[in-house]
């Protein structure tokens, strides 16, 4: 029975042997630093099967702002994660760190140098440490975006509106570009407007661009109303270039409408030559290009020059003589309309080489068409110069809807400018001298009258300038006196037709052969 027992104890204890040294078999170590058992400073530590050893490392900061690695070694049992644990290298932190584990031989986590991707760096704003670039970069996007689209806008309205103008008073035919393929421009003025379509409008569009861009300004030689006027050089031929004001583009449409008229080309008419608008986008310029006449207006001619009888017969006849052919209406298939100018005075007629003068400055004028019975006429019915209006127009009284109204309201207008040129011509006296130059009413109206001034002096007063008793000695004279006086009467059926004029005054018969177109 003894020996029985003794036999179990010694089975007792090599089972218990056994199970130790089995133990002390699956039981490995680990290098452990910052993560030792019992707060130790290093060492080791013991890791059960399922457990793993370990080394990890996480950023830190020191005070100067400099960031260094902490790192980290020991042991992670099974219920602490184990395999979970050794891949948080692969979860991002907020704090940048990661981890490394082995278990294949003892303290084998000493070899281990795991380590974390560094923080990009951003570079500091240069200008007060301002953090909403995001907005400064939407801003100026948006602000570049609305200027290009503003100014796309503008350049495709400006063309548009070219266009319509173009398409609208018949400027740029559509077969212009296929009629003159390779436009080129040769030969003197007088030539091309010769070799012109016949139609008596003017030169095709493109040779009057083509000119307007070969012009060569060379001195200012007077200032109205619309504009400016410069004489310019085209291939050594001299001509006028006016100049229109941006705020009188309406005047150049109408003048340049006026001048590109079928039929409209008259020795007593001044030449047009081109018209052409001139511009970038900060200015515009509308240019009309026209004959040239050293003489100037004859406003500037009186003051300078006495007239004698048929020097007065010739200025006078051509002047009648360009009225009529704007008065009167060309039928036929490519016929004139009748044109009243609206603002006849000695400053709008030029005085020619050849001594006769011709109607120039159309900006106000209109056309009238039988056919349809149109015309058209601004708003404001008080046009022209206040000096020179009819009373009719003074006193609002003027059937605007008429165009024999227009045609009468010019040749009221007309009758003064024959009284300027009468002043200034001599009688057949030899001692008898020219009247000093002076503007029509210049001694019943201040030197810029307004409307009230002219109201009162020609409808209700109704003064009228003086006729001199010297005129009565010469026939010229005599017949320009009877002339004037039925054309400012106040009533305008009682008026003379330019034509009539025309007529009157090619009866007379004076020393020197005249010609009368």
């Amino acid at each position: 029975m003894a020996d029985i027992r003794k036999s179990e104890t010694d089975s007792a204890d090599l089972n218990t042997q056994t199970t130790v040294a089995s133990l002390i078999q699956t039981t490995k170590n680990c290098y452990c630093e910052g993560h030792c058992p019992n707060e130790q400073v290093n060492g080791t530590c013991e890791i059960r099967p399922g457990g793993m050893c370990f080394a990890s490392v996480e950023a830190a900061v020191d005070d100067d702002g400099y960031e260094y690695p902490i790192y980290t070694y020991g042991c992670l049992s099974a219920d602490e994660g184990g395999l979970m644990q050794c891949k948080g290298h692969l979860v991002p932190h907020l704090v940048p760190k990661s981890i490394q584990c082995c278990d294949d031989t003892n303290q084998c986590n000493r070899n281990l140098k795991p380590f974390y991707p560094e923080r990009p760096t951003t570079e500091a704003p240069t200008f007060n440490q301002f953090n909403n670039l995001p907005y400064i970069v939407l801003l100026t996007s948006v602000t570049v975006c609305l200027t290009i689209f503003l100014l796309v806008i503008a350049i495709i309205y400006k063309k548009y509106n070219r266009k319509d103008f173009q398409r609208k008073h018949n400027l740029c035919p559509k077969n212009y570009p296929v009629k003159y393929p390779n436009m080129e421009v040769h030969g003197p003025l007088s030539n091309l407007l010769d070799q012109s379509s016949g139609s008596g409008s003017g030169l095709p569009i493109l040779v009057q661009r083509t000119i307007a861009k070969q012009i060569q300004m060379v001195q200012s030689v007077g200032k109205g109303r619309y504009g400016e006027v410069w004489l310019a050089n085209w291939r050594g031929e001299q001509v006028a270039v006016k100049v229109f004001f941006t705020t009188e583009e309406q005047s150049w449409f109408r003048e340049t409408e006026i001048y590109q008229t079928v039929l409209m080309r008259h020795d007593n008419i001044l030449g047009f030559i081109a018209a052409d608008i001139k511009g970038t986008g900060s200015w515009t310029q509308m240019l009309l290009i026209t004959d040239y006449h050293e003489n100037g207006s004859l406003y500037d001619y009186l003051q300078t020059h006495v007239l004698d009888p048929n020097s007065l017969h010739l200025m006078a006849t051509s002047i009648a003589s360009g009225l009529s052919h704007l008065h009167t209406e060309i039928f036929g298939t490519r016929g004139k309309p009748a044109i009243a100018h609206r603002d006849i005075k000695s400053k709008n007629i030029l005085v020619k080489r050849n001594g006769e003068c011709c109607i120039a400055d159309f900006g106000l004028a209109v056309k009238y068409l039988s056919d349809t019975n149109e015309i058209d006429v601004p708003p404001n019915i008080r046009s022209g110069t206040r000096r020179y209006m009819a009373p009719e127009i003074l006193d609002r009284s003027i059937n605007v809807k008429s165009f024999e109204a227009h045609k009468m309201a010019d040749m009221y207008a007309f009758s003064l400018v024959l009284w300027e040129m009468s002043r200034r011509c001599v009688t057949g006296d030899k001692i008898s001298t020219a009247d000093e130059y002076c503007v029509p009413y210049h001694d019943s109206v201040p030197s810029d009258p307004d409307f009230d001034d002219m109201l009162d002096v020609v409808c209700v007063k109704k003064i009228r300038p003086k006729i001199p008793l010297r005129w009565d000695s010469d026939e010229v004279l005599l017949t320009l006196s009877k002339v004037m006086q039925e054309c400012w009467h106040a009533n305008p059926a009682v008026r003379l037709t330019a034509m009539r004029v025309k007529k009157t005054l090619c009866k007379l018969d004076t020393d020197t052969s005249i010609k009368i177109v």
